[in-house]
């Protein structure tokens, strides 16, 4: 017999995910349920809990529990992390490399990388799938001398994977650009954009633990689909 919290917790859920309650409004009190669903306050608890963890709900304290648009994904402003790392709470995610090229870079991209000499340059280009829509463009120009021997199956899973795990190099930080411009041909191309006018660019210049400068990224956004969050701290 499953346990009360748990049938709670699919209950909610199922009334979130059928859109019963709305985006940004909240859901009844912890009393309010307990009487709802003739149960104890601990046991509602755990299933806001549950809830909370599995991004239905966010808990503000002292008002309740406010319920989060599902049909929007978190994008982390401040982190760096991998899509394969991002994805693990989503489902139905797919990656589909278009390009995978050794190019000699042109001006733009050596300006990019900071590159004094026409050195080898990885050219990749990965459209990102999640539950059927194709939603970001993942364009990434990678130095060959820190990055040998890409494949379309590491492509494919996870570059930052290979570089850490097989290639033992440390990534250390990155400095980003988020930008909000016209989707280019390409744009149209490979995304589903379904009518909109804008795409969001996070531009990233990923260095190594020695401050190497060795990846440029343009991470391009259908703009309804995604939440760009940060945690701030106000210094006294």
């Amino acid at each position: 017999m499953k346990n009360k919290y748990l049938s709670i917790y699919d209950d909610i859920a199922k009334q979130i995910t059928m859109g019963e309650f709305e985006p940004d409004t909240f859901l009844p009190s912890e009393n309010d349920m307990t009487v709802l669903y003739d149960t104890s306050r601990e046991t509602i608890r755990k299933a806001l809990n549950l809830l909370s963890q599995n991004g239905f709900i966010q808990k503000v304290r002292g008002k309740g529990s406010i319920v989060i648009d599902i049909n929007k994904f978190d994008f982390p402003v401040s982190g760096l992390v991998s899509f394969k790392e991002l994805s693990q709470k989503m489902t139905d995610v797919r990656t589909i490399v278009h390009e995978l090229f050794l190019v000699k870079p042109n001006a733009s991209i050596k300006r990019q990388l900071n590159m004094t000499r026409s050195q080898p340059v990885w050219q990749v280009a990965r459209v990102r799938e999640i539950g059927g829509e194709k939603i970001i463009l993942d364009k990434d120009y990678l130095m060959e001398e820190f990055v040998p021997g890409l494949t379309e199956e590491i492509c494919t899973d996870s570059i930052y994977d290979y570089i850490e795990n097989d290639l033992h190099l440390t990534i250390s930080f990155a400095k980003k650009e988020i930008v909000v411009v016209e989707p280019t041909d390409e744009d149209r191309d490979l995304l589903d954009l379904d009518g909109f006018h804008n795409v969001v660019v996070i531009k990233n210049h990923v260095y190594l633990d020695d401050a190497t400068l060795f990846q440029y990224t343009e991470s391009r956004h259908r703009p309804d689909k995604f939440r760009f969050v940060d945690f701030a701290r106000r210094n006294h």
